[in-house]
């Protein structure tokens, strides 16, 4: 109301105290503004600290035995890194990773992500399957790259909770999970009727949006070959299991 009447009055006596009185109301507002940015960006900042908080909250000792697998440990250092990824995920999709529900999907997912993990590798060395020094050396070589300077590339390491040593490691596990799937678990061709089957449900959602089927037909395939291998694994997995050892500790 205040700003109302002031407009009026400017209007009805003189145009020099419009300038005047203008000035002067611009100055409230920036002060006004200014006031509220920094309130603002104070509120968020206590957000943010008690989001972390949360977030770290949720954490477990890094030496604490999460599962057993065959008398294989899991520890809490391998949970947390994931933890990480998973609460980044659910904020990215908006969800609240501190509430009791995202909490114990994301724990339950987390738990069963390592133990098919670990089943896996399990496998792959008992059929003798290794990663050479060179082929992790090229992985690690490639993932190096991606950062523009050494600088960079700690900062990740240090974001992820890895040393280089331990980064290594993942590569020659995560050479070895491949090379198991690709050598283990064989899959059918995907015929071309499959990928047009598929990609009619893609025409029907996007109309004529949707590109040309010859312009997706091999990415199509591709990634219903990668579906196809997908259930294989979980397959495989389920039947490990049933002549594994497994202990969920938390």
């Amino acid at each position: 109301m205040r700003k109302i009447m002031y407009g009026l009055l400017v209007a009805v006596f003189a145009i020099a105290l419009t300038a005047c009185g203008g000035d002067e109301e611009s100055k409230d507002k920036a002060q006004e503004a200014d006031k509220q940015k920094a309130g603002d960006k104070t509120e968020q900042a206590e957000k943010m600290k008690e989001m972390k908080k949360k977030l770290e909250e949720q954490q477990v000792k890094e030496d604490k035995v999460v599962a057993l697998v065959n008398d294989s440990k899991i520890k809490g250092t391998e949970y947390n890194r994931f933890l990480e990824r998973y609460q980044m995920q659910f904020q990215q999709m908006g969800q609240d990773p501190t509430s009791k529900e995202s909490a114990k999907k994301m724990k339950d997912q987390i738990i069963k992500s390592l133990i098919d993990y670990e089943i896996v590798i399990q496998e792959a060395d008992k059929k003798g399957y290794e990663a050479s020094s060179e082929e992790v050396d090229k992985q690690f070589g490639d993932f190096k790259s991606q950062f523009k300077d050494d600088k960079k590339y700690q900062e990740a390491l240090k974001q992820y909770d890895l040393t280089e040593e331990e980064l290594k490691k993942e590569i020659a596990e995560s050479i070895k999970y491949t090379t198991y799937v690709e050598k283990e678990i064989q899959v059918e061709e995907v015929t071309d009727q499959q990928a047009k089957d598929y990609y009619a449900k893609i025409k029907d959602s996007q109309g004529d949006k949707a590109p040309k089927f010859e312009e997706v037909k091999d990415q199509i395939k591709t990634q219903l070959q990668n579906q196809q291998k997908q259930e294989k694994v979980a397959e495989k997995v389920k039947k490990l299991k049933k002549d594994a050892d497994i202990k969920v500790k938390i």
